[in-house]
């Protein structure tokens, strides 16, 4: 077996203070810095096979911003685009780079002056400083999260605790080291939204930081965060609820439960050894449902008419484009299709996602992929929304509200499985 190389780079890419934070509302304005918002890049390299793969303490980053950074690590670095993963955490307490209809704008300041150039440097750093590695895997249940769809009296759903929910409480640990035995890196996977303190007013990583923190102070070594399958998952707060309600302490304390969790999921880990690296890039083509009839938009348009905040905002948006459509001839299509990256390193996959994917969706890739441990990142690549799954849409409420009036045609009901037939499809492209 080949060497397995692997460099590591961080930077710093925290916004002045008076950002909009991105998340709730176009409003919510920074007023200080709790911890540094940070970009860390691994670089692997084995033979002429090379792959990156990006943690970002931001909520999420638009195609757009990926594929600046992407393209220019592809042309300075020859790291291939269908080799390249930007995994965004989720926290909503940093800086807009979604821009959506309802949350605001993206902040072209920061990106073009703090979070572009820093990003690209964490790229060039992490080739500059490549080692021989070998990696180990450990892994065990965190009950940190859980399923946020919570079911009231009335047979809505809205954003609290669902204890009988699905949710994964797997947390997978990759931990690297060099030939002498010295800590390198360590990457937590884990699916959960950074959202555990709510709307408040500090820049933040959330509960993640504290985490990676507190693994870092452990094991000496670089510690990244990869947010999971998030769509339906909330931090499990003392509150009932999986935001803290601008209280910024929730987070440190949940942060803290995470990271004692790390620690003792790291102190199981088992044998180094040189895992075979490998990538793939391909299309995930879903088929679509047809359009609302028109007679339907223009009546559901009234009742959102004049709403420019958050998911409201986006359903005025979605009725009336609707209506466009019919307008403006519109031909309707069978299927839509977006990329997919996957990063393997012997027995781990680490498959992108730019979804915001439910929970069963990533347990059940996990548990039919032939693959021991296949790692889905939400978030990663660009921004296409909540990804629900079928047993879910008839119940309603936000996540499902938003992934029904993301785009004229929404994917079919049952998009899950077939999200689910493909990249499995996709994962058995990767070599062994």
């Amino acid at each position: 077996m080949e060497k397995l190389y692997l460099g590591v780079g961080r930077t710093v890419i925290t916004p002045k203070i008076g950002a909009n934070l991105f998340g709730y509302r176009p409003d919510v304005i920074s007023n200080a810095v709790n911890d540094d918002l940070t970009c860390t890049a691994f670089y692997f390299k084995q033979g002429e096979r090379v792959a990156l793969l990006m943690s970002v303490t931001i909520g999420s980053i638009n195609s757009e911003i990926t594929n600046v950074i992407l393209k220019a690590a592809e042309e300075k670095h020859g790291i291939p685009r269908s080799a390249a993963l930007m995994n965004s955490i989720h926290t909503h307490s940093a800086p807009n780079l979604t821009g959506m209809h309802g949350w605001g704008e993206v902040d072209t300041e920061y990106r073009d002056e703090i979070f572009i150039p820093r990003a690209t440097e964490a790229i060039d750093i992490a080739v500059a400083n490549v080692k021989p590695v070998k990696m180990a895997i450990a892994f065990g249940d965190s009950k940190i999260g859980v399923n946020r769809r919570e079911l009231m009296l009335d047979n809505t759903v809205r954003l609290g605790q669902n204890p009988w929910g699905a949710y994964n409480p797997k947390m997978t640990i990759l931990s690297f080291k060099d030939e002498d035995g010295a800590n390198v890196a360590n990457i937590i996977h884990y699916g959960m939204h950074a959202t555990a303190s709510g709307a408040n007013l500090e820049i933040t990583r959330d509960w993640p930081g504290v985490m990676i923190d507190i693994l870092e102070k452990e094991s000496g070594a670089v510690t990244a965060f990869i947010n999971g399958p998030e769509g339906d998952v909330g931090p499990r707060l003392p509150n009932g609820r999986t935001t803290g309600g601008g209280d910024i302490s929730y987070a440190l304390r949940h942060g803290a439960w995470a990271g004692q969790d790390a620690v003792n999921i790291y102190r199981q880990m088992g044998n180094y050894h040189t895992p075979k690296l490998s990538t793939y890039g391909g299309e995930l083509e879903l088929p679509l449902s047809k359009r609302i009839p028109l007679e339907e938009a223009l009546e559901r348009y009234e009742e959102f008419r004049g709403h420019t905040v958050n998911n409201r905002a986006q359903r005025e948006k979605y009725y009336r484009e609707v209506i466009e459509s019919y307008k403006n001839g519109y031909v309707e299509k069978e299927t839509r299709s977006t990329e997919q990256t996957i990063i393997r390193l012997g027995d781990v996959a680490i498959v992108g996602f730019a979804f915001e994917l439910f929970s069963e969706i990533g347990m059940r890739i996990d548990r039919e992929s032939k693959i021991p441990h296949v790692l889905s990142l939400s978030n990663t690549n660009g921004v296409l929304g909540y990804f629900p799954t079928e047993s879910e849409i008839c119940r309603g409420g936000y996540e499902i509200n938003m992934a029904r009036t993301s785009d004229v045609q929404p994917y079919v009901e049952n998009a899950d499985w077939h999200i689910l037939i493909k990249t499995l499809e996709n994962l058995e492209k990767t070599e062994d």
